[in-house]
Formats: C-alpha cells, structure tokens, sequence
C-alpha cells in the first residue's frame, strides 16, 4: 500500500509501492499502431461513421474482417504479432522460454467465444500478474450494457472450434481512455504452453472471451508485459469511462457502508484490496484472504437478523476472489458460517445467496473494516447508458483536457509562490446544495490524471508526483484573468489533495455554495506532462478554464535607442543593398540584420565560434560624406555592414560590385579589420525562418520582398521588441528565463492564454525553457502576422473570420 511521508510543512508527498493493487496502471501504448476512436448514442450502440479519408494505418475491424472472408484467410495482426516482442517478459521472470501461439480452435477442438452467456465467473486468472485487470472485467459482467460495450456483441462466433465460412479469427474490443473510446482489433493467436492457455482463462474450458480481452487490453499498452501490477480502478475507468474515487480503512469516511450501497444501487463498480508487505505478496491469511490482491464487491445489504438475543438489520458485503477458487474468507458470514440460520428464506433469496467453491463470499462490514486495507468505487458518467436510460441519480460531469508545459504552466505546487500561479487554473461555481443534503452542502468529486507516461517507462521517465489545491473566491477576486501571485500568497487554500506518483488523484469534498478554483499542479515546478481534469458533483457545477483571453492590447510604452543619425544611416544603407528594384529579400535582410543586432546575437549563440570566409568582391563605389557610425549601439558599424553584405552576395550581381581584383578586396578588408561573414547563410544569427516570416509579415504584394517603407516599419516593430526582451533579459544573458515570455509578450501588446504560450515554448523555447532573443523575435513576428491575418477577415469584430481552403494554406504557408 502507498506510504505516506512528508517533503516539507506545506505539502504532502504520497509515494505508491511495487504492490500489484497500487503500482501505476500503463498509458496508451504509443507507437505507429493507432486505434479507431469511436461514438456511442444513448442505448450504448455505435454511431456508424464511415470515413473513406480515414489514414490506412487505423485498423478498421469491419473492413478488415470483409477483407479476410473475401481471401478466406484468417487474420494476422501485423501490429501485435504472435512473438515475445508483445510479450514483453523479462527472461528472469521465470517463464518458460517458448511459448505457442494458437488459435482457439487448436487449443480447444469444441472451442467457443462465449458459452451460456457471461458471467463474472468465467474469468480466471493465469500466470500474469492482472488480478486488477480481472476484478474489473468481473464487475463488467454484472452490467450486460456496459458489457457490450466493451465486448461488442458482433464479434464472430468461433462456431465449435472449426473455421466456419464466415470466422475470420478477427475480433474487436472497445476501451475508454482520457475521453474517447477506441476500437482495439486482435487476431484470435493466444500465448500458451504445452496446450493450454497461459495467460486469462475461463473457467470453462472452452471458452475464449476473457483471454481475448486481456490480449486486447495488453494491445492497447503495447505488451502484455504492460498489464502487470495495477490497479482495479483505472481498469474499471477504462471499461465504463467512469470515475474512481479510493479510500483507505485508516481514513475511512463516516458513512462509507452507505456510499457502497447507493453505488451498488446506482450501477457503480467496486473492487479492494489487502496491503502486502515485501515479499508477502498473494501470501493467504488464517483467514482466507490474499494479501496483495485486488477482490470485487459485487454488493452491499443490509440485512434483516434475529438472534435470540438480537433483532435488527446487519449490514453485509459480497465480495469475489478473481481466482474463481477455494480461496474464500473463512470468518463470520461465510459460507459455511453458521450465522447465516438468523437470516430467514425470504431473505436469502432476496439476496441471490449460494454456497460454491467459486471465490464468492460475504463478510460483516465490521470485518471488511478490520481485515481489508483500501476499496475503490469506480462511478459511471452522465453519458452512460445505463445512466441515461435509467431516471435513477446522475452525477453532474465537467472535464477538460491540459498540460504542464516548462516555462508556461509546469509551476509546481504551493511550496514556490513565485511560479505556483503559473499552473492551469479551472473555477467550479456550485449554486445548489445536494438534494437529500441536511446541512445544505454540495458534493463535488475532483479526478486528476496524468497521461501517457507508461509508455516512456521504457526510457526512465515514471509517473510524475501530482496533485490539486482547492481555493474559494469571490466575484472581486476574478477581476483578473488568471489569478495572480498576490492572491495565492495572500489566501489560504480551502482544501487539497495529497501529492502521489499515480496515474490518478481522486478526492471528494463537500462544500458549501460558492465559487472555487481548482489549480493542478505537479509537486515541483518545471516538470512536463498532459493532464485531464474531471469533477463530479450532484448539482451542476458550471466549471470554466480560467484563462486571458486571446486579443492585442496596447503595447509598453519603450524609448527607443535608434538616434534620428542612425536612421538615415540605416535607411541610406538599405538603398545602396536593395540595389535598382528598391526591395531586399530575406537574405539580405538576414545579412542585415545579424549585423545591426550583431551583439544580442553573439549572447544568443551560447558560445559557439564563428568561421568567417570571403565570398565576393567589395562595394564598387562608397559615399565619401557619409560617416562611419559607432560600432556600439543598435544601428551599428552600418558602412562596414554595406562592405560585408555586397561582399557575400554569392557570384554577385553585376550592379553591386567593382572590378576590384582579389588582392585588393582582401586588402581592403584588411585596412577596415571587418570580420569575415560566412557566405553560406549557416552563421549564427536570426534565423532563415525568422527572416523569411519578418519579409512576410509586411509583405503586401507577395512578391518576397520589402521596399523602404516597409523596412522601416519592421525597424520600429524590431526596436520595440527588443525594448521589451532588454526589460525581461535583466541580467543580460541573451534569453528569457522560464515563464517570463507570457509577461514579454503581453508588453509588447499581445495577451494569450496558456494553450498558446504552451505551443510558443514547445516551439521557441530551449531544453531549460528558455527564450533567446532571436526566437524571441521570430515568435513575435509569428503573433503578430497571425493576429493580422486573422483581423483582416474579421470585418464585423465578431471574433470570427472565414476563409477558403486555398486562402487558408496561402496565408498560413507564407507567415
């Protein structure tokens, strides 16, 4: 079971064990297999959505079981073969070192998918360590809506074990993960040794369909190496996209009994689990329980008794060992318990009750206390279809998807105040107090889960440390998008969850009326992952992304360091480059301006040397009376600039150079001590696509070209940019430091929200999340195209903008 320890006074650090019951449960399994993502109505059927532009490396079922009838093959999955690489088992393991795969009917010569219906007793498990996996799709048996959801009822009969005209040994299950459903397709080849399964089986002999869903399930994360330890509950979410709330028995809630049988009575799924100590795991104690092992409640009841001393009611629980076996709980209430003579007939037919050696029990709730460790209840969401078919209670569900990205929204938690507002902020407004509830509170159920981590396992990179903190606000308080510093270090939150290094973090609350915002967080700042946030609640909770808005402000008011000299210099120089067309194309310009810019480069190199060569010849003629400016400051050494930049236009335009010959033009050079500028466009500097969008940007005509007017205007756009980044850059170094671009960007009159500024760092910022300044200048050049683009469309300031295909890849193509 977790342990909990202390990383400081102010937060809280939960870190699971290697059990089976608490070990992280796999990601989806990210490689070129991609998955079908699927629909369902309100009965839980398919929406049919046939897509001929659909990618050929999606794996359509339908299409490729009409496919292998037309050939009359049987399927082989290319994406899962039938090898140890979906196997995935270390050799220390102890496994045997070849393993047969089979189909069923070679396996089986009377071999069916399902044999007089399903039932949570037909799943056995074998030598992988899922019992999590098996309790859940125990559960999922109960339900045969839910069930065939996941179990689509239009998979092949496998017809007495001999390959029928219509079997094409292809079947499909169907898997809820992070919002969607996907379609997993498998071919029917099953891991066995000497004959016999090795993995799920069924407790008929016969049967296929739980070995067939536990390949698809390993499918779906890649190996079935993947599916070993895990926890009962994401299997469970996985199954009905639902939500899993846990509870330990040291901090048992009050009226936990209670929420068992309302769950029970509202279709939700349960499983528990005992804690194993090292080297104690699957241990069996005196009293019939194993240690380690994830058990399903399948119900809860409060039971009529009369004992000769007592009458009242006893409240009991039916749980189920996913072994299927003798392994049973011995104590008060089992099966061959002699308390059961106090319950009467009527009773015990109410209840369904049997004694067989199938691991199905029942327990006093007292006991359940004493001897189990944790239990998780697994709530379906409003989407359902047992839920929508049913008037019966509903939860109320609001989710949205984000991520911590270094240098934009990866603030950690509340120990650093100084970047904890940086985090993604969601505000819940609960209005309504829960229909049965006396004291007027509302019950709100916060999910926080990490994405797509066990499939980086492979590279070192675990689950990250995750958790939320909970802070009540007033409408005074939302004055500001979102909420800064200054509130989070001047408030206290209203309540958290604990820190832990699980896919999941799960807390239920209750609450009075009010406005909330919830901030997701990892535990320390700058580490990076995607995210989905879900709240639960009985009334409607109105929950919002709070976040700027996207628009152009008014930008910092900035002094320019360009004297009115140093203009007409600049301005002089772009006649003499641009030549008889008046225009400069991107390369020049680059030319240009690595030079005016020479000393932000240098810093933004990071050290790396510069080799300079000698391309061309020099100017033909200069201006004698116009002077040599300072070679400090923002327009500098411009008439060395001119030398350098006639002297690397490659073979040379015939109206740019003199007839100087070689040993001159290097004497020249010489005499002026300018360095030698790389003729292959390879030097540090701005970039090529940093030049070629700043042409872009203002170039109207299309012609990939800018005159002087339009020069001029990316001077003063450039200027006051690099106001900016001067400001933020206030030791100097060449860059931004971590989330400082948002606030660089907003001076400079653009207000974005944390889904862009986390796509600016993904493509601007370094390995350190840092800026440097000539990123820094092509992302805001990107902005403000995009914002011009986008305005010149919206002519009714509707925030809309419409455009053809072809203008749209033209526009967003040349930017």
């Amino acid at each position: 079971m977790p342990v909990l320890t202390r990383n400081n006074p102010s937060e809280e650090l939960l870190k699971g064990s290697n059990g089976s019951t608490t070990a992280i449960k796999p990601t989806l399994h990210q490689s070129r297999t991609r998955f079908l993502p699927v629909e369902f109505d309100r009965n839980g059927k398919l929406y049919a959505k046939p897509d001929p532009d659909r990618p050929a490396h999606i794996q359509d079922y339908y299409k490729l079981r009409t496919e292998c009838l037309r050939s009359r093959t049987l399927f082989e999955d290319p994406e899962f073969p039938a090898d140890d690489s979906s196997l995935n088992i270390p050799n220390n393991s102890g496994r045997p070192l070849e393993y047969n795969w089979l189909r069923p009917h070679e396996i089986s010569p009377e071999a069916v998918f399902v044999s007089d219906g399903f039932s949570r007793f037909d799943i056995r498990q074998g030598l992988l360590g899922d019992c999590w996996l098996l309790a859940a799709a125990a559960n999922l048996t109960i339900f045969p809506v839910l069930f065939n959801r996941v179990v689509p009822e239009d998979n092949d009969a496998i017809r007495g074990g001999r390959k029928g005209v219509d079997y094409a040994g292809i079947f499909h299950f169907r898997f809820w993960r992070f919002g969607q459903w996907y379609d997993v397709v498998i071919d029917d080849r099953l891991p066995t040794y000497r004959g016999h399964l090795v993995y799920i089986k069924s407790s008929t002999q016969n049967e296929f369909w739980s070995a067939l869903l536990e390949k698809a399930y390993a499918k779906l994360f890649g190996s079935y190496q993947a599916l070993i330890g895990g926890s009962a509950s994401e299997a469970m979410e996985d199954f009905t996209g639902g939500l899993t709330e846990g509870f330990d028995m040291k901090d048992v809630p009050k009226h936990l009994f209670e929420m068992i049988e309302k769950g029970c009575q509202n279709y939700a799924m349960f499983s528990c689990s005992l804690a194993a100590p090292p080297g104690e795991e699957e241990n069996v104690t005196d009293q019939g329980l194993v240690k380690g092992h994830a058990y399903s409640i399948t119900k809860a009841q409060a039971v009529d008794i009369e004992t000769p001393r007592v009458k009242g009611k006893i409240q009991l629980l039916r749980l189920r060992n996913p072994w299927g076996n003798e392994n049973e709980w011995n104590g008060a209430w089992s099966d061959k318990s002699a308390e059961w003579r106090f319950i009467s007939e009527e009773s015990k037919s109410e209840m369904g009750l049997t004694f067989e050696v199938d691991g199905e029990f029942w327990m006093s709730y007292p006991d359940f206390l004493k001897y189990f460790d944790r239990v998780e209840m697994c709530h379906l969401s409003p989407d359902c279809p047992i839920v929508q078919q049913l008037s019966r209670f509903a939860w109320k569900q609001s989710s949205f998807e984000g991520e911590w990205v270094r240098g934009s929204t990866a603030g950690g938690c509340r120990n650093y105040p100084d970047t904890f507002w940086h985090n993604p902020q969601y505000v819940v407004k609960l209005e309504d107090p829960d229909e049965d509830d006396d004291e007027q509170q509302c019950t709100m159920i916060v999910s926080l889960i990490q994405k797509n981590r066990r499939s980086k396992r492979n590279k070192g990179i675990e689950c990250l440390t995750i958790g939320f903190a909970l802070y009540r606000v007033e409408p005074t308080d939302l004055l500001k998008k979102p909420l800064p510093k200054e509130y989070f270090t001047s408030h206290l939150s209203a309540a958290k969850s604990t820190f832990i290094n699980l896919r999941e973090v799960t807390c239920r609350f209750r609450l009075n009326p009010g406005m909330y915002v919830i901030v997701p967080s990892t535990f320390d700042p700058h580490e990076e992952g995607e995210f989905m946030i879900r709240v639960f609640s009985e009334t409607a909770s109105n929950m919002q992304e709070y976040d700027s808005s996207i628009g152009v402000g008014v930008p910092m008011e900035v002094e320019s360091s360009v004297t009115d000299a140093q203009r007409i210099t600049m301005e002089r120089l772009f006649v003499e480059v641009a030549g008889e067309d008046g225009e400069v194309d991107w390369m020049e310009l680059k030319l240009v301006l690595d030079r005016c810019f020479r000393e932000d480069i240098v810093r933004a190199s990071r050290g790396i040397s510069q080799t300079y060569q000698t391309s061309a010849k020099p100017p033909e003629k200069v201006e004698p009376s116009l002077p040599a400016p300072s070679m400090q400051g923002d327009v500098c050494g411009l008439w060395s600039m001119l030398q350098k930049f006639i002297l690397n236009i490659a073979g040379g335009d015939n109206h740019h150079v003199s007839t100087r010959s070689s040993t001159e033009q290097v004497e020249l050079m010489r005499s002026e001590n300018v360095p030698q500028v790389h003729a292959d466009l390879s030097n540090s500097g701005f970039s090529k696509d940093a030049c070629r969008s700043m042409v872009a940007m203002l170039d109207e005509d299309g012609s990939g070209k800018l005159g002087l007017m339009e020069f001029q205007k990316l001077l003063a756009d450039i200027a006051r940019w690099k106001a900016v980044f001067k400001q933020y850059d206030s030791d100097q170094s060449g860059h931004l430091n971590p989330f400082e671009l948002r606030s660089a960007l907003q001076s400079a009159g653009y207000t974005l929200n944390n889904h862009i500024v986390n796509m600016l760092m993904h493509r601007y910022g370094s390995k350190e999340a840092e800026i440097w300044f000539d990123d820094f200048i092509t992302c805001a050049v990107k902005i403000r195209t995009m914002f011009d683009i986008f305005r010149a469309r919206d002519a009714l300031k509707r925030n809309e903008a419409r455009f053809t295909l072809e203008e749209w890849i033209a526009k967003t193509i040349y930017s």
